[in-house]
């Protein structure tokens, strides 16, 4: 019987961590032009607007030290910490973990990276590789705590990582309230210029720029993962643990050790995740509330079949919708949660990928018995 076109295209195994993602993005644009075609607006326009918001394209004016350069380096400013959360997520996903506490522990590492460094005298050369030591630190001190209660006690990580969001969340905005809260913004206090990771209105030339850091630690680190899964016993043991926690210790591999390993890994991501976020793009930390970064995170993860090169594209794409939504606002009349509901719609169809592998298995299957 003769393949369907469908099945052509999305039937090989092989390339399927690629063609069922790439489906799952032009099914949620598709809706997503739907409503914006519902609110009377031209989609094609908005996409637009996206993507000159990101600094992909160049808009139709620019202010004073202002160019289509400057987005892109505000975008890759964004991008940063949207990558870093990503790989902790995937990290947790290889072993069967589901580390839905990024956002917690971004609070964590920045809140103490903040009040060490942030608020300190040191100059620029010790403070900013502190903070970043800091971060991968704190972080892995929270995930390692999730995985050790996941090991000793049996307590499902989901639960415990929720639950250290909120006490994050609340307690550290007693401490900033109490503490450290700028009165004018009713934020934290902004750290110093030399502790953050991110050179801010930079004048190059006549452009004034953001110039994030961190870009080139998360890429390499996306590759670094990437070896690590794939080319190292660790990772061969991770993604057993992950494909079954029963055959792998059979197999002689300490099922609890990876665990509480995978966590403090994943704790290091997304602490580097919190400090290029919170002592680099933003520069303060707003009480009460917990970053959609680490959220967003689970999307962009799941869209990049968690594999750390499928990241570096999912996480890129996720930023510019994100990013450029605040200038598709503004000159489109669009509202900017509209970028958050194809965020969500990614979400939906990127966490169906293994349902519409097996349905085109069993499409074929029933083919071949034809």
């Amino acid at each position: 019987m003769k393949k369907s076109k469908f099945l052509g295209c999305f039937g090989n195994e092989k390339y399927q961590a690629v063609t069922i993602p790439i489906f799952a993005i032009l099914i949620s644009l598709i809706v997503g032009a739907v409503l914006i075609v519902s609110l009377g607006k031209n989609p094609l326009a908005a996409y637009q607007n996206l993507l000159q918001g990101s600094g992909l394209l160049p808009k139709p004016s620019y202010a004073g030290y202002k160019s289509m350069l400057t987005d892109f380096t505000s975008f890759l400013n964004a991008w940063t910490p949207m990558l870093f959360a990503s790989l902790a997520v995937a990290v947790a996903l290889k072993s069967g973990l589901f580390n839905i506490g990024v956002s917690g522990q971004m609070l964590t590492a920045g809140f103490f990276a903040s009040i060490l460094v942030g608020y300190s005298d040191l100059p620029a050369p010790i403070a900013k590789p502190f903070v970043l030591v800091i971060g991968i630190v704190v972080g892995a001190c929270v995930g390692g705590l999730i995985g050790f209660l996941k090991y000793r006690f049996n307590i499902n990580e989901v639960v415990s990582s929720i639950m250290l969001n909120y006490i994050a969340q609340y307690v550290f905005s007693f401490f900033i309230n109490t503490y450290f809260v700028d009165p004018v913004s009713r934020q934290s206090t902004s750290v110093s210029a030399a502790s953050r990771l991110t050179l801010m209105d930079t004048l190059v030339g006549n452009l004034k720029m953001d110039i994030p850091l961190g870009i080139v630690l998360a890429i390499l680190t996306a590759f670094l993962m990437k070896f690590l899964i794939d080319r190292t016993t660790l990772g061969y043991e991770l993604k057993a643990v992950g494909a079954s926690p029963t055959a792998a210790e059979y197999a002689g591999i300490h099922v609890g050790k990876n665990m509480v390993f995978t966590m403090l890994l994943s704790g290091a991501l997304a602490g580097l995740a919190g400090v290029t976020y919170y002592l680099g793009y933003f520069g303060s930390i707003q009480p009460k509330v917990l970053v959609s970064t680490g959220f967003d995170a689970i999307a962009v993860s799941l869209l990049g079949n968690s594999n750390p090169i499928g990241i570096l594209f999912s996480s890129f794409l996720i930023t510019v919708i994100s990013k450029g939504s605040t200038y598709m606002s503004s000159a489109a009349g669009i509202q900017a949660e509209i970028a958050s509901v194809i965020t969500g719609i990614l979400l939906l169809f990127s966490a169906c990928s293994a349902y519409i592998k097996y349905k085109i298995k069993a499409t074929i299957r029933e083919g071949a018995e034809k």
